[in-house]
């Protein structure tokens, strides 16, 4: 979806069921992992625009999103499930902690069948882990890249049942609080939304981007900001985010 048309209609946020129709089978990726060229060395700290995210998102590129630094303090690598290609897939594997996760609705969980992974959610930002999963058909162990990208994207495949599905697997999806980040300010919610946001199928693939240090230690703000600029990615943080949806949410009321 064009950022203008974004900008110029101001649609509410998308109901979690609303948006669900995926490409099934092998893509033909809009967007490859690649270094970026010429790179300029920045003197200042400075996040990009939601409008140039947007328009990232939508054309299947990764993003960065930074959390709050008195939260997680982590930055994420999100991408649209129905984007995710394999090349995607195993460059994400390689620049994170590997534990990929997939954010999506309730409601889509509910339709695969697909329960929370324990009854008593102890975690400390109480971020809703499912049961985890692998897609039955075209996949070996389930854990390479091909593997994962396929889940991913049967996962936000309306055609995918429940039973095309394997429990447990080597993906792990995030169940959304409805009302997203307006309701609880995750890389969780934000998947969804930016979906939501650019007319995407509801199902955001993420991962904390790690440093490449013999530690393996997280990757901070200004370490974000290095890795988004030598790929040639957009890097906005969670309250971006949360303040344009309340923007648009205060244009609608207006106009309503």
């Amino acid at each position: 979806m064009p950022t203008a048309a974004i900008q110029g209609a101001v649609p509410e946020y998308h109901s979690p069921a609303k948006v669900n129709g995926a490409c099934s089978g092998p893509i033909n990726p809009t967007w490859l992992p690649a270094q970026a060229k010429d790179i300029t060395l920045r003197t200042t700290f400075s996040f990009d625009t939601m409008e140039e995210v947007l328009d990232a998102f939508a054309r299947g590129e990764a993003v960065v999103v930074m959390d709050d630094e008195r939260r997680e303090n982590e930055g994420d690598i999100i991408i649209s499930a129905s984007q995710c290609s394999v090349e995607a897939m195993a460059w994400m594997i390689k620049h994170t902690s590997g534990y990929i996760c997939i954010s999506l609705p309730k409601e889509r969980l509910d339709e695969l069948e697909i329960p929370m992974m324990v009854p008593n959610n102890q975690e400390r930002h109480k971020t809703a882990y499912t049961v985890t999963v692998d897609y039955k058909h075209g996949t070996t162990t389930g854990i390479s890249a091909h593997d994962r990208s396929l889940t991913v994207r049967k996962l936000v495949d309306p055609t995918s049942a429940a039973s095309d599905f394997s429990r447990p697997g080597h993906m792990v999806p995030l169940r959304t609080q409805k009302g997203g980040v307006l309701e609880r300010r995750g890389h969780t919610e934000t998947g969804v939304d930016l979906c939501a946001l650019t007319d995407q199928p509801l199902g955001g693939v993420l991962c904390e981007l790690v440093n490449d240090d013999v530690l393996g230690t997280m990757a901070r703000r200004d370490d974000c900001r290095a890795f988004a600029d030598r790929w040639g990615l957009k890097m906005i943080s969670v309250e971006m985010l949360v303040q344009y949806r309340g923007a648009m949410r205060s244009m609608n009321a207006a106009t309503s």
